[in-house]
């Protein structure tokens, strides 16, 4: 299906959201202050005095990650980086290439449906989304991109027991991303349009009465049990036979929870696909 012109322009989309032009680049891949953490309570005073000086006399402060270029390009290749500075993603390429191969499918087999993620960070996912649409000149599908703005939720213990212990709410100072800032990255690449669709809240709060009628690819990256239950008893109802569903954090014990107990919950045997150690996919049945 893919023309040369096409391949190359997706190719050059995947390296460029990753920031895999970067990968050898120890300035774009040094680590900034908000990371530099320490046992130490001493050190971590330390650190915060000095990068406090550092930025008043305008300087921009960098850590070197000590990560070699051939293991930092490994890395952001299969995802298992975060890309601190430049990236609009961190899914890496191994899973932007399973993004394509399953919107390819659906567009040759014509599945019916928009494309949809839950929990998108700096936009790089959706952003090749509409990318890989645009290359193919679909002309009806849309591209919702659904998120906070302000990172992860607190845990509902009360409610969602599973989510006990689960730390990605503490790092919401590098997860949350506003919507502006994401739609900036989108007009970067020429893709802001009105098929792209914004639904800003928590899931609970928005996917159940989202107005996307009908899917052919979604992709949930909400890491929580709360968050990816709640995607699926939201969306999965609305996805095309013949669609796929993507589970990008199905290494976390509490996301696997929640989708193996869905799946059981709702008879769903369709055979689950490993995309990598973090990532797994199956496309629905019936």
């Amino acid at each position: 299906m893919t023309d040369h012109s096409t391949a190359l322009y997706l190719n050059l989309l995947k390296k460029s959201l990753t920031d895999y032009l970067n990968v050898r680049s120890a300035y774009a891949n040094g680590i900034p202050p908000e990371f530099w953490f320490k046992k130490s309570p001493l050190k971590n005073l330390r650190n915060r005095l000095l990068v406090r000086w550092l930025k008043r006399s305008k300087m921009v402060v960098l850590r070197v990650d000590n990560i070699s270029p051939d293991e930092r390009e490994k890395l952001r290749r299969s995802g298992e980086d975060w890309p601190l500075q430049n990236a609009q993603t961190m899914v890496g390429l191994d899973r932007l290439d399973n993004i394509q191969n399953l919107a390819e499918t659906i567009l040759v087999e014509g599945i019916d449906g928009d494309f949809i993620e839950t929990g998108i960070w700096r936009g790089g996912s959706c952003i090749f989304m509409r990318g890989i649409l645009n290359a193919y000149n679909d002309q009806t599908r849309k591209v919702w991109a659904c998120d906070s703005f302000e990172g992860l939720p607190d845990p509902d213990i009360d409610k969602y027991p599973e989510d006990e212990g689960t730390p990605f709410h503490l790092w919401n100072f590098f997860l949350a991303v506003s919507q502006e800032e994401v739609e900036a990255n989108f007009e970067k690449y020429g893709l802001l349009d009105d098929r792209v669709v914004f639904v800003k809240g928590y899931f609970e709060e928005t996917l159940p009465n989202i107005k996307c009628q009908k899917i052919s690819l979604m992709r949930l990256d909400g890491d929580q049990y709360g968050s990816t239950i709640v995607a699926l008893e939201s969306l999965y109802p609305k996805l095309s036979n013949g669609g796929f569903v993507i589970i990008d954090d199905y290494i976390v014990d509490a996301c696997r929870t929640a989708v193996d107990d869905y799946r059981k919950a709702n008879g769903i045997r369709d055979e689950i696909i490993q995309i990598d150690q973090m990532s797994v996919y199956w496309r629905k049945s019936k």
